[in-house]
């Protein structure tokens, strides 16, 4: 393995990237600020859910993988070449360090509590001694790991949900934009009998039926067009503005008497979104159902 760093101007970055990997047979390529740990740093992002505060860093450093030599030193080459690449560098060029890269990706995820005996549990772990319900994962490329207190509040209402006065409808769930299909499994523990998971992104797709399949459970997992009819339970985790433009469609598929739980939204948020849902045609009445590290979990009942 060969690591090439390059030194780019905040418009490079993008182009020089794509080529790398569309073209140039990169492994992979990461970007950092170049003044890191400078005065000259530059913070990027804000807080969760909003916007970077600029598209990128003045200058930035990309590290670049390649599995031999000869395919750094012609990609460096090439670049180096071409007119429209005119202000970037090259840094230096060397043996990568070795490392076991899905062992140390591997140890980014733990065993995650949801409730004293629901865990997450990843498939490279043991499971917890204290675990009586388990959803083992392998989030793959896909959102959902458990790790995130949005997701981890969602499978603590559907953990918990049995014990209210007005328990979920498990009947039929959709899980709109599943990610890894973490919600639509853990909805099939808890018994529902019919679940619908679907996503925008195949990759999402194809780990949420390899995480179905390594969980022994049951579901429908492919593109939105596979919503159909009326759910008794309506999942949607993911961030406020989509879940702004989708509100007609999801108060849609919520069946009379069914819940709709939303996640992805912070705490200032919680008022535009309910009156986001009030405006919806039927109308539905949502309300803080919990709250975690300044996220928040919205739910409302269909009359």
């Amino acid at each position: 393995m060969v690591e090439l760093i390059l030194r780019a101007p905040a418009a490079l970055v993008e182009p020089v990237s794509d080529a790398l990997m569309d073209e140039l047979d990169a492994l992979s390529v990461s970007v950092e600020d170049a003044d890191a740990d400078t005065d000259a740093e530059q913070a990027l992002f804000g807080e969760p859910g909003m916007p970077a505060t600029a598209a990128g860093w003045e200058r930035s450093t990309l590290k670049v993988l390649f599995e031999h030599g000869s395919q750094a030193e012609a990609a460096a080459t090439l670049l180096l070449a071409q007119d429209w690449t005119a202000g970037l560098l090259l840094q230096s060029l060397q043996a990568a360090p070795e490392a076991d890269w899905v062992r140390l990706t591997q140890s980014q995820f733990e065993p995650v509590p949801i409730t004293p005996t629901f865990w997450i549990v990843p498939t490279w772990h043991e499971v917890p001694a204290a675990a009586r319900q388990v959803i083992r994962l392998d989030p793959g490329l896909a959102f959902g790991t458990g790790t995130h207190p949005t997701t981890r509040m969602c499978l603590r209402w559907l953990a918990t949900q049995h014990t209210h006065a007005q328990p979920a409808d498990l009947g039929r769930v959709l899980d709109y934009g599943c990610g890894s299909g973490i919600l639509a499994i853990g909805a099939a523990l808890m018994g529902a009998q019919h679940i619908d998971a679907v996503d925008i992104d195949p990759a999402a797709v194809r780990s949420t039926r390899d995480n179905a399949s390594a969980n022994g459970v049951m579901l429908n997992a492919g593109p939105p067009e596979l919503v159909a009819g009326e759910y008794g339970l309506v999942l949607a985790n993911i961030l406020a503005s989509p879940l702004k433009l989708l509100a007609p469609l999801l108060t849609a598929h919520v069946s009379a008497g069914g819940w709709l739980v939303l996640a992805g939204l912070l705490e200032r948020q919680a008022d535009e979104i309910a009156a986001v849902y009030a405006a919806c045609t039927p109308a539905l009445t949502l309300s803080v159902a919990d709250h975690e590290d300044g996220w928040i979990l919205m739910t409302g009942r269909h009359a």
